[in-house]
């Protein structure tokens, strides 16, 4: 599931569950697994409910993964530890069972059971022992891996700042230096790694706080990361505004005072004062009107292209997804089934899901939607896999979907047979 460009965000195995009783859980996310390219738009569509706003709060730390990892720029800034625990309980069932059998030859006569048991028990206790440092090394970097980015920026500002001193030799200008450093070293000292990730969420009122002005709610990313000085936060604010369509004006006014589409505009500019490289954006214009969700799209198609930001969208709008995005991602009941371009997705849907979605897309054609037949997507009528469970196969480049081998071949025959 790669693409040419710099891979930029890489989720592996991700896995979201939730407790709902003693003995159930709801697996919300099930083994997700992403490669978003630098510039990249990637779109996520499924229906209400198939987990897609749980994945991003889970790449965004909002929520603890179940297991999995979530790699920014090569660090792994998100990691779950069910799969370790996982693996051990699996390793001493399966030891467990190899020992009662080889103690039953044993008993048999088999002079060399016991030699085996050995072995098998020194090969458990090597597994559990990487499996438990697994682990470890999960727990530091969930937990630390903020404290480790920043110590790395404190440290390559320190080295930037010696080098300068020693290429100058006047008094002044090391004193500026050093006053302008000290600011850049105590900022990064609170930097985060999760701020190179931002979300813009779903409902632009109830994502603002009402009590707090425009003003506060966009700087509030940069009083977090030690910012004090007022006049640059003002101006990083007015800055923002303007680069979403608002006015200066608006930084002392209220989120109840906005339209819809001037909140969402708002929630842009919170993330984007930031300067993220990544950027969520939850279903940012279900809760508006047509002509207002075709303003906020061109405002993130303009701030991608200024920003050079990669974008991860958010949506059941099978249309708009088509517009703005440069790869789509099927998912249905917390699994990816189906990933192709944008282009590719649209002319050779192979999945029943995928087809299913795309029968309920409406147009604005009386005579077309007279005509227009829904297809019902019924997972136990369609796969049987009760043989073979599926797995994410390409079947042609770029093209990504979840099937086993038989499933596997009807699609290649179907998707030839369409090219012809």
């Amino acid at each position: 599931m790669q693409n040419n460009k710099e891979v930029i965000l890489k989720v592996e195995h991700l896995c979201q569950y939730f407790k709902m009783g003693p003995t159930y859980e709801l697996k919300a996310v099930d083994d997700f697994n992403i490669e978003l390219g630098k510039g990249e738009v990637f779109g996520l569509v499924g229906e209400s409910g198939c987990g897609k706003t749980t994945t991003g709060r889970t790449i965004i730390k909002l929520y603890d993964a179940t297991s999995g990892n979530v790699y920014y720029k090569g660090q792994r800034i998100v990691a779950g530890i069910r799969s370790y625990k996982d693996k051990i309980k699996s390793e001493k069932k399966r030891v467990e069972d190899e020992i009662e059998k080889l103690r039953e030859e044993e008993k048999l006569g088999d002079s060399g059971a016991k030699e085996k048991i050995k072995t098998l028990k020194h090969e458990l206790s090597k597994e559990i022992a990487a499996q438990k440092e697994n682990i470890k090394l999960a727990k530091i970097d969930q937990k630390k891996c903020d404290k480790i980015y920043s110590a790395k920026l404190v440290s390559q500002l320190k080295a930037e700042l010696k080098e300068k001193r020693e290429q100058t030799s006047n008094q002044e200008e090391i004193e500026k230096l050093e006053k302008d450093y000290a600011l850049k070293i105590q900022i990064a000292k609170k930097e985060r790694l999760v701020n190179e990730i931002q979300m813009i969420f779903q409902d632009p009122i109830a994502s603002l706080d009402p009590r707090m002005t425009v003003r506060e709610i966009i700087a509030e990313g940069l009083i977090i990361k030690g910012i004090k000085d007022k006049e640059y936060i003002d101006e990083r604010v007015c800055e923002a505004l303007e680069k979403v369509g608002l006015v200066r004006e608006h930084a002392n006014r209220y989120p109840h005072e906005f339209s819809g589409g001037q909140r969402q505009r708002i929630g842009v500019a919170r993330s984007v004062i930031m300067n993220p490289s990544v950027i969520i954006a939850d279903e940012p214009v279900s809760a508006l009107d047509v002509s207002i969700q075709a303003q906020v799209i061109n405002l993130l198609n303009e701030v991608r292209n200024e920003l050079g930001l990669t974008i991860m969208f958010i949506a059941h709008d099978l249309s708009v997804i088509k517009y703005f995005s440069d790869r789509i991602g099927v998912m249905y009941f917390g699994k990816l089934v189906e990933l192709a371009t944008s282009d590719e997705l649209f002319a050779h849907p192979l999945h029943p899901y995928t087809r299913s979605l795309l029968s309920a897309i409406p147009l604005p054609d009386p005579v077309y939607e007279k005509k227009r037949k829904r297809i019902v997507y019924n997972p136990i009528a369609e796969h049987d896999y009760s043989k073979e469970q599926p797995s994410m196969r390409e079947i042609t480049e770029g093209h990504f979907i979840m099937c086993n081998t038989e499933e596997f071949n009807k699609y290649k025959k179907q998707l030839e047979a369409e090219k012809k």
